[in-house]
């Protein structure tokens, strides 16, 4: 069919070209990047958060996404970096009073206003609708517009007084330039409290370990133990006495050992003439412990103890 009756095609009509760039409408990519969450699509209801990288999500998206473990759960790009909920902000933001409320509710032919937004900067009053470049602040999540930030320089901030630096002001939904930007500092960031983290765990270890029990307990600059201990093989008593100097802490405790008898340790407690006959009696080497052979039966012992 075709090319009948004196027709002529074109070349456009009989070769296929390569094809044109899709146009994305730009007020559609606004209504997408600030009316609906980053990650899951859906729309933007109170608690809102936002990462370190400008990125507006639903705080229950966030919740969910960080309590599934699952094998099979899918990379998403749009929170890749985002490993706990200490890594986003929950937004302070200003309700605009002139917002009519939700579209969809709205029945009839009417025109769309992108223009209006359901949140405001809260010092100079523009509308959060994407057309004007938002901020919010790290320490306190309050949200400006960048230019009330550049008219009023300020220290502080101007909703809660909270003190900022100039780091912890963070572009919402910038360019590829300030996402770069952000997440530069991001990774500095999260570096640095890596190191912080381990630094401090060296420095309460080796306090630990240089801290000595015996420097804490306060004393006078000699102080004398003495300690009584029993010899096991020969039951016999000693006195130790252990001295410390206070000229030289660190250095070796001296000890005198003064023995008090001067008998040999390994002499017999009953050839022993300074031991009375009671003491002796309750060892087994006494006589009163042997008996005679005839009074012995075979089957008892004839000592206190079992072999």
């Amino acid at each position: 069919m075709g090319c009948d009756g004196g027709t002529i095609p074109k070349r456009h009509e009989l070769v296929k070209g390569p094809r044109k760039a899709v146009k994305v409408d730009k007020n559609a990519e606004m209504v997408a990047r600030w009316n609906y969450c980053a990650l899951s699509q859906e729309k933007l209801r109170q608690p809102i958060v936002a990462c370190e990288l400008g990125r507006l999500y639903n705080k229950a998206a966030i919740i969910e996404f960080l309590l599934d473990k699952s094998a099979d759960k899918t990379a998403m790009e749009a929170a890749s970096h985002i490993k706990s909920i200490k890594n986003v902000t929950e937004l302070n933001l200003a309700d605009n009073p002139a917002w009519g409320g939700d579209k969809e509710s709205i029945k009839g032919d009417k025109y769309d206003e992108f223009q209006s937004a359901r949140f405001i900067c809260p010092v100079v009053g523009l509308e959060m609708n994407g057309r004007h470049r938002f901020c919010y602040l790290r320490n306190c999540g309050c949200v400006f517009s960048e230019r009330a930030l550049k008219e009023i320089k300020s220290e502080v901030c101007h909703k809660c007084g909270v003190h900022f630096q100039e780091e912890d002001v963070i572009i919402l939904n910038g360019s590829k330039e300030d996402v770069e930007v952000l997440r530069k500092r991001m990774e500095d960031r999260r570096l640095k409290s890596k190191l912080e983290k381990k630094s401090k765990k060296c420095k309460s270890v080796e306090s630990a370990s240089r801290q000595d029990p015996t420097e804490d307990c306060p004393g006078p600059s000699k102080a004398k133990t003495e300690k009584n201990c029993i010899d096991s093989s020969s039951g016999e008593k000693r006195r130790i006495i252990f001295t410390k100097s206070s000229d030289n802490r660190n250095s070796s405790v001296p000890r005198k050992v003064k023995k008090a008898s001067s008998a040999a340790t390994k002499r017999s407690i009953a050839d022993s003439e300074e031991k009375s006959e009671a003491y002796k009696s309750i060892f087994t080497s006494h006589s009163s412990a042997k008996r005679p052979k005839d009074k012995c039966s075979n089957w008892v012992t004839h000592t206190a103890y079992c072999f």
